[in-house]
């Protein structure tokens, strides 16, 4: 059973500890306290969390179930390509597009709009530094 502090649940969320200890306090994300230590949280239990926050399944017509919602801070265009940021939560997303795509969509930075991440290959790295 991994136990989280309520900054490390802040990294996982992109949020502040202020944040996670208002969902602690009202009874959305479950926590234990250990005699005087400070609360923590269950890796599990906040997996489930994540799980139930999800946006829903994936729209009809596409199978793509990775969406990243957030804010375009960046676009950079030659003659034919683009480079598009775009920073959902703690994360920072790019894409390489056509120039044309990128006029047709409207990006340019401080726009909302949503990164769909479809790939055959994804790697997971265990973070041991917490432990």
């Amino acid at each position: 059973m991994v136990q989280l502090r309520m900054s490390q649940v802040a990294d996982v969320l992109g949020v502040s500890a202020d944040t996670v200890r208002r969902l602690v306090d009202s009874g959305r994300l479950p926590s234990s306290r250990d005699g005087g230590r400070p609360r923590l949280v269950d890796g599990a239990d906040l997996a489930a969390y994540l799980r139930a926050g999800r946006d829903g399944p994936a729209p009809a017509g596409t199978s793509a179930r990775n969406r990243f919602r957030g804010l375009v801070t960046d676009v950079r265009t030659d003659t034919v390509m683009a480079q598009v940021e775009l920073q959902a939560g703690p994360h920072r997303v790019v894409s390489l597009m056509s120039r044309e795509a990128v006029e047709e969509l409207g990006l340019e930075p401080g726009v909302l709009a949503t990164a769909v991440v479809k790939a055959t290959m994804v790697v997971v790295e265990r973070d041991r530094e917490h432990e």
